[in-house]
């Protein structure tokens, strides 16, 4: 009589790889979204530096600051980090650019705050609007957006569109 033969058969090992190439091809995409949101949500934070100058000149004057040195903030190309180039203020709006370290996706593509303000009370803080969300209701937002980061790599507070 003939022992039965233990073990896997030749084609359930490749039907256990096809599954498993399967999922990999369906993975990949998303962790390359992870990565780009990570880097974009990682830079953000050197916008502060450009959101406190435009808020004191705003809040003394009435006036959005038109560029970095009316806000008194150092130069653009002086506010970096490990993934941003640089942080410019035009007309109140504060734009990050994205390079250094960061992933090749979103080499030079920026990222806009803007401030929403209560008209005609600087002394309110300003509200800072990201990309193209929403404006909350009796405010009116200053300065162009120039977000050209995909929504799909944009941090959540990102993420919306006008109304």
């Amino acid at each position: 009589m003939r022992a039965s033969a233990r073990g896997f058969s030749m084609i359930e090992l490749l039907l256990v790889v096809l599954v498993i190439g399967i999922l990999l091809t369906m993975t990949i995409p998303g962790l390359k979204e992870s990565a780009m949101r990570k880097q974009v949500k990682e830079g953000m934070p050197l916008a502060d530096v450009a959101k406190r100058g435009v808020e004191a000149v705003y809040a003394a004057s009435g006036k959005m600051p038109a560029s970095n040195a009316d806000a008194g903030v150092p130069p653009a190309d002086k506010i970096i980090g490990a993934f941003v180039t640089s942080v410019t203020v035009k007309e109140g709006a504060v734009t990050l650019v994205y390079g250094n370290n960061a992933g090749e996706s979103i080499k030079g593509k920026k990222l806009t705050l803007r401030p929403a303000v209560v008209p005609g009370f600087p002394a309110v803080p300003a509200s800072w609007i990201c990309a193209e969300v929403a404006v909350p209701p009796n405010m009116e937002i200053k300065g162009a957006d120039e977000t050209d980061i995909p929504m799909a790599w944009r941090p959540v507070e990102c993420r919306g569109s006008k109304k």
